[in-house]
This record gives structure tokens, C-alpha cells and sequence, in this order.
């Protein structure tokens, strides 16, 4: 396979100190949080991938990616995590049991532990995409983590709110993928897979259904995580280098994360899978300001945002805020050729009012 730009690479950030960080989790895993140090300041931004992703959304060299832009708008310590989630590293490739319990419970307190001991007692801002949103907020609120000065939410928060036909995929896909594909993982990239395999003939089928552009990778992603075509962003949004690389951008995952999903939308809230924990219990014990963000054309989770929002202002009026993005999707919002100019200003806004 022929890369325009390297894989893994961090070369969309320039000017920068950079270091890798370990972290282990309670329960054994291996994570990484890479730092990006400018200049000394009070506030420290901590930037969380969602599912099959990773800190490479972050900081693509396309376009003026978020690192960038928040280290240029005076923010001088920007840290990005790999959780268990990320595609930088294995666990995805497997038929792994893991739910969004266990990032909230292991992944995130890890994390600020380590990050932690290297800021002291400054102030520590989030920002999250997709179900490292949603599993951020359920440690959040469900008291894992705290001291959070303020927290960004792309896409979702505590309500996931689906589509019909994402709904009816949930119900049996996780089971239908594992047992009857005997196939441990979902992979964006099985088109470059052997012949007549099972993952090339999946790929080849989407691609079928897919009409709308020539991308395997991207047809691949609409029939796992959204409906429509495409369902994670719009195309016009995406330069042509981002889309023709969208399967090294979000790559493979299991499945079982699917079931949590699964348990939460039929819940309408967000809930342990072990326990059936309610995180929204008490949407006003937390004191954290939110600012909810979600595309118009938001085909992955709708309105969620929305009726997130409305939970809210129910529970702790005026606290919280809601931003709707014109034109704009799921996932484009971070990785948009405009999304500098379009988007993250309205995140320096918000964390810098939060810092005052």
C-alpha cells in the first residue's frame, strides 16, 4: 500500500516538545499519552479519540489540525491519549470482552494520574470525540475522575440517540460478526485483504451498497458506524488525502463495544453493561461546564446532542452549552479541511472563557 502521508505520523505538529508517556490501567493494559509542550501555562488541554481512532485525528499533517491550533491560540501543554480504543494499539484486533465501563473505570483514571504528576495542579481541560465522549462523561459522572476545569463533547454525550437502521444493526450485528462471520473484528481496510477471504467479500458487498465515492475504507465505515452515504462525514468537508487515508484515520475494532452501545440506546441514557449504573442519575452533582458540539448532518448519533442538552438544563440551568455545526457530520469536525476555521474556534472560545 502506496501512503501519501506515513502512518502514525506526527509531523502536523511543528515547533513543539514531544514525549511519550506510559500508562498502565488497573486491570493490565499498556495505554500511551503523548505530550505536546510549547510554554509553561495554568491550563493543560487533554484530547480523547473515540472508537477505532486515535491522537493521529488530532494532529493530521493535511490540514491545521487541533494540537496545532490550540498550542497557536495559547494553550502551550496539549496531551493526547491512546486508550484501550485506539488503533495505535492492539487491542482492537481482537474478540475482546471490553465495554465503555472499563475505559471509565480504568482507562481515564490512569491517565490523569500519570498526567498528573508531570502538570501538578493546573488545570486540566478534555476534549473527546464519540465514545471516548461518551465514556469520559460516564467517569466523570459517575466519579471516577474529577477536577475537571471544563470538557468538550463532539457528537454525544450520556443519551446516544441512533438511527432506525443503526438501531436493527445493533441488535444482532456484534453476534452476527463473531459467530456467524466467525470474524473477531471489523476492519475498514479489508479491501487489501487476500482474495475470497471473508473480510475481502464483506468489503467488496459494502462497496456494492456504497456507491457514492470509490473509497473501500469509506463504505466500509458507513455500514459500521452510521447510516447513510456516507454516514461519518461529508464528503465535501474531507480533503481528497484525508479521504483516500480515512482507513488508516479509523481502522479496525471487535465488536463487543457494539453491545454496551447497544444496552445504553435501548436504555436512552448511558449505563454500566455489568451493573446497569445509571451515569445520569445526577446530571447536576458535577459541577464541570460542558459544551456539546454535533454536526447538522450528524447520521452516527442524530440529535443526542440535543436531547442531552435538554437533560442538562433540567438538572443545572445555564451551566452547560449546546453548539450546533453547520454542514458538518460525525467526524469531520476534527478531521475537515476547514475544520480550523469553522470549529475549533469554538472550542479555544469555550475552554478559554472556562479558564477566566
Amino acid at each position: 500500500m502506496n501512503r501519501e502521508i506515513p502512518l502514525y505520523t506526527l509531523e502536523g505538529v511543528r515547533d513543539a516538545d514531544v514525549s511519550v508517556h506510559p500508562v498502565t490501567t488497573m486491570d493490565g493494559l499498556g495505554l500511551n499519552l503523548t505530550r505536546f509542550r510549547r510554554e509553561a501555562g495554568d491550563d493543560v488541554v487533554l484530547l480523547v479519540h473515540g472508537l477505532t481512532s486515535s491522537m493521529d485525528m488530532f494532529v493530521m499533517p493535511e490540514h491545521r489540525n487541533l494540537v496545532s491550533h490550540l498550542l497557536d491560540t495559547g494553550f502551550g501543554e496539549v496531551w493526547t491519549l491512546d486508550s484501550r480504543m485506539s488503533n495505535r494499539l492492539p487491542y482492537n484486533k481482537s474478540a475482546h470482552r471490553f465495554t465503555l465501563d472499563d475505559l471509565a473505570r480504568h482507562d481515564y483514571p490512569a491517565a490523569l494520574t500519570e498526567l498528573r504528576r508531570h502538570v501538578g495542579g493546573r488545570r486540566i481541560h478534555v476534549v473527546a470525540h464519540c465514545l471516548g465522549s461518551v465514556s469520559f462523561l460516564m467517569s466523570l459522572f459517575g466519579g471516577s475522575v474529577n477536577e475537571i476545569a471544563s470538557m468538550v463533547c463532539n457528537s454525544v454525550g450520556l443519551t446516544p440517540r441512533v438511527p432506525l437502521w443503526s438501531r436493527m444493526r445493533l441488535v444482532a450485528g456484534p453476534d452476527v460478526v463473531e459467530y456467524g462471520l466467525n470474524q473477531p473484528y471489523l476492519d475498514p481496510q479489508w479491501s487489501q485483504a487476500p482474495a475470497f477471504t471473508t473480510g475481502w467479500a464483506v468489503s467488496k458487498l459494502m462497496s456494492v451498497l456504497h456507491p457514492e465515492c470509490s473509497v473501500p475504507a469509506c463504505h466500509m465505515l458507513s455500514a459500521m458506524w452510521g447510516s447513510g452515504w456516507p454516514a461519518m462525514y461529508e464528503h465535501a468537508n474531507l480533503l481528497p488525502v484525508t479521504h483516500q487515508r480515512i482507513g488508516d484515520i479509523c481502522q479496525a475494532s471487535g465488536v463487543h463495544y457494539d453491545r454496551h452501545v447497544r444496552k445504553i440506546v435501548f436504555a436512552g441514557h448511558a449505563v454500566a453493561y455489568d451493573t446497569g449504573e445509571d451515569y445520569t442519575a445526577d446530571l447536576g452533582a458535577v459541577r464541570t461546564p460542558l459544551l456539546l458540539l454535533t454536526g447538522t448532518h450528524n447520521r452516527v448519533f442524530v440529535d443526542s446532542q440535543q436531547v442531552f442538552h435538554r437533560r442538562l438544563e433540567q438538572a443545572a440551568p445555564g451551566r452547560h452549552e449546546l453548539r450546533s455545526l453547520p454542514g458538518y457530520g460525525h467526524l469531520d469536525p476534527f478531521i475537515g479541511r476547514h475544520a480550523d476555521l469553522e470549529v475549533f474556534p469554538h472550542i479555544t472560545d469555550f475552554l478559554k472563557r472556562a479558564a477566566a
